[in-house]
């Protein structure tokens, strides 16, 4: 599992010109997932993706997660972040989880994510043709691959 992280004031996610999700201050995550991602991969990430420190606490240091924040969370799922481009100039996503696997683990992704926060997790639709808004606090972006966690 490879997940992109964002510190954002504010995301949301419209579908067909409809808003589908919508967050404030808190973290927008973009997730992907290969045929080999199991259950530990999704609970290692649900878990570092809520304990992860990094919302400034009163001095100004990344010293707080998005649970003590109490900050919200907005989970898109994005195949192409398993692109290959190592041949050509057109990405291949054949690392990327077809549909029949990518949704349960999707879906299950977002389960425990909301038990590891404690709160409801706003999310897009699989496969649909989203637009995705965001403005990302700092910046801070951050990627975690659950297969480098050792």
């Amino acid at each position: 599992m490879r997940i992109v992280i964002q510190r954002v004031t504010q995301a949301s996610v419209e579908i067909e010109q409809q808003i589908k999700g919508q967050i404030g201050h808190g973290l927008l995550l973009l997730a992907g997932f290969t045929p080999e991602d199991t259950e530990e991969d999704l609970k290692w990430t649900a878990a570092k993706v809520a304990q992860l420190r990094i919302f400034n606490d009163t001095e100004g240091k990344m010293n707080l997660s998005v649970q003590d924040v109490q900050g919200d969370v907005l989970a898109i799922s994005q195949f192409t972040l398993f692109a290959s481009t190592r041949k050509g100039n057109r990405p291949s996503y054949i690392a990327a989880a077809p549909p029949a696997i990518a949704i349960p683990l999707y879906e299950r992704f977002v389960q425990l994510l909301e038990q590891a926060v404690g709160r409801p997790i706003q999310t897009g639709e699989f496969g649909a043709d989203m637009k995705v808004s965001l403005l990302n606090d700092g910046p801070v972006t951050i990627s975690i691959d659950s297969k480098n966690r050792e």
